[in-house]
Order: C-alpha cells, then sequence, then structure tokens
C-alpha cells in the first residue's frame, strides 16, 4: 500500500504532515512510541528541507509518500526539485561544540538517523528524493 501527501512549504503546514504519518500507519500496530518517533523523523526531514532547500517559500511543494510493504517495512519518500542535499555527505556538528557553543539546532539529520534503519537521497526523472526506511517489528 502507498500513501501520498502533498505539502506546501511553510513550516505551518507540518502538523498536516504528521497528522499524514500518523493516520497511514494506523493499522500498522506499531507502538506510540516507535510511531512517535517515526513521525518526528519525517517532521523533521520535512522542516530541514523547507527551511533550507526552499526558504520557507509555500508556494513550493513537497511531495510525501509512505510505502507499507508485506514484511513490514516501511519506505518514506520526500521529493522535491530543489537543489539536492546529500544527508550522507552532510558533516554533523561534533556533539561537544554543540553543547560548549550552547547553539540551537544542529540535531535533527542525528536524530532522523538514529530513528530510521536507513536514509538515502537520489536522483529520480529530474527531482530529489530522500527516501528513508524503517523495519517495525
Amino acid at each position: 500500500m502507498i500513501y501520498r501527501y502533498s505539502i506546501g512549504c511553510s513550516l505551518s503546514n507540518l502538523k498536516g504532515a504528521r497528522d499524514f504519518v500518523r493516520k497511514s500507519l494506523e493499522g500498522q500496530h506499531i507502538p506510540e512510541v516507535e510511531l512517535g518517533a517515526i513521525t518526528l523523523a519525517v517532521d523533521e526531514m520535512c522542516s530541514n528541507l523547507m527551511i533550507h532547500a526552499h526558504h520557507c517559500n509555500p508556494n513550493d511543494h513537497l511531495e510525501l509518500s509512505i510505502q507499507v510493504k508485506e514484511d513490514k517495512q516501511l519506505v518514506f519518500e520526500i521529493i522535491d526539485s530543489a537543489s539536492v542535499f546529500d544527508i550522507n555527505k552532510f558533516n554533523e556538528p561534533a556533539l561537544e561544540n554543540l553543547i560548549h557553543e550552547k547553539r540551537k539546532g544542529g540535531l535533527g539529520i542525528r536524530l532522523v538517523k538514529s530513528i530510521m534503519d536507513q536514509v538515502e537521497y537520489l536522483k529520480r526523472d529530474g527531482k530529489n528524493v530522500c527516501r528513508m526506511s524503517k523495519k517495525i517489528p
């Protein structure tokens, strides 16, 4: 089963994305803590793309899809047409530096990678695809 949702790149639209994730996964018997973490990871990637790639332009859109495979593998894709940002080439700031500098932010990608089993970026049909996957028990 594949679920799809289109979202304008305004941070005020993130609640709709979170609701979409929860509603799409409703019948999958995912523990609430796990569902909350998955929802947080999708929210974080959407907000990163909205802020850094689309500068919160509500006329730009992200296309979200959730595929639920028979083996309980969840595949999330966020598709957009901004300049590509490859999470795998991102140098995460050292945690010690963030704490020392009392800097707000900078932990989102680290958080997403700790929640999801796999996070990758690829190009498909001239668009950017952020693909995240998670196996649920």
